[in-house]
C-alpha cells in the first residue's frame, strides 16, 4: 500500500485539520519521503528512539503514534530531537503522528475507546477546546462504587489496580463520567460545571485534590501511558482492515 494514500485516510478518518490551530502537535505525517511502499504498520504512543528502534527491528515501513517528535515547529534538529529524527532516518521508518485528533475523536479516539469499554451511553463530546473536543463523557450502564469504577478501569486497560489514583471524593454511586485522557487535569473545572459525578484522566496535578475534595466529584488518575494506548490500538486495527500487516509496540513508562 502507498504512503500517500495511508496518510491520507488517516487524517481523513481523524479530521485532522480540524485541531491545526489548536494542537501544539503537528499531525500527520511528521518524518517520511514524499512516497513509499508500506507492507508493515508498527503502532506505539509515543515516538522516540525505543520504539523507532522497535519498528525497525520488526520490519516496519511507517510507525504510527499518539506522541510525535514535532511540536509547535521545529526549530533545530539537535540534541534529543537529532537522535529522534537520525534513529528513524537510518532505519527507513517514516512517522504519523495523532495527537488531539485522536484523543478527541468520537469513534477511534482515547476517550471514546474508554467510554465504549466501560460500556457507557448517551456518550458526547467533552473537553472543549478551540472549537474541538478531546474527551468523551456518558452514563454508566449501572452505577457503580469508587472501588467498583477502579476495577473496571483496570480491566479495560493496561494498568494494574495498585497504580490507579483515587480521590473518592464523589457520591458512593457513580453514575454520570467525564473521560479526558492524558494529562486532562485541566478541564477538572469543566467537569464540575457537567455536574458528573467522577472524572477520569491519565495524570493528575497537585490543585485537582482540593477541587475534587470541594467540588464533591471522584477523580481517578489511571496512568497517561495506560489511557492513551486505546486509540493506536484501534487505529491498528483500522489499518490492518486496509491491508498492511500491522503490529503494537508496548513501551509503558509507570507514568
Amino acid at each position: 500500500m502507498r504512503l500517500s494514500t495511508i496518510v491520507d485516510r488517516l487524517d481523513d478518518r481523524l479530521d485532522t485539520d480540524a485541531y491545526a490551530g489548536v494542537d501544539p502537535s503537528t499531525n500527520g505525517l511528521q518524518v517520511g519521503p514524499g512516497e513509499a511502499d508500506v507492507e508493515t504498520v508498527a503502532f506505539a504512543v509515543d515516538g522516540v528512539v525505543e520504539t523507532f528502534e522497535r519498528a525497525a527491528e520488526l520490519g516496519a515501513d511507517l510507525l504510527v503514534v499518539h506522541h510525535g517528535v514535532v511540536w509547535a515547529g521545529l526549530d533545530r534538529v539537535t540534541g534529543l530531537e537529532y537522535d529522534r529524527v537520525r534513529a528513524l532516518i537510518d532505519n527507513d521508518v517514516a512517522l504519523y503522528a495523532s495527537h488531539l485528533p485522536l484523543d478527541g475523536h468520537p469513534a477511534l479516539g482515547n476517550a471514546a475507546g474508554i467510554a465504549s469499554r466501560l460500556e457507557m451511553e448517551g456518550v458526547g463530546p467533552f473537553g472543549h477546546e478551540g472549537g474541538v473536543s478531546i474527551g468523551q463523557r456518558g452514563t454508566l450502564p449501572e452505577p457503580l462504587t469508587h472501588d467498583g469504577l477502579r476495577d473496571e478501569l483496570v480491566g479495560a486497560l493496561p494498568v494494574d489496580a495498585e497504580d490507579v489514583q483515587v480521590l473518592d471524593h464523589g457520591p458512593d454511586r457513580i453514575e454520570d463520567v467525564a473521560v479526558v485522557t492524558g494529562a486532562g487535569a485541566d478541564f477538572f473545572r469543566e467537569a464540575i460545571d457537567a455536574g458528573v459525578d467522577a472524572f477520569v484522566t491519565g495524570e493528575g496535578k497537585q490543585k485537582l485534590y482540593h477541587e475534587a475534595q470541594e467540588a464533591g466529584v471522584g477523580v481517578f488518575l489511571v496512568g497517561h501511558y495506560a489511557t492513551e494506548t486505546v486509540g493506536v490500538r484501534t487505529l491498528q486495527s483500522l489499518v490492518d482492515e486496509w491491508g498492511p500487516e500491522t503490529t503494537f509496540i508496548q513501551a509503558p513508562t509507570g507514568l
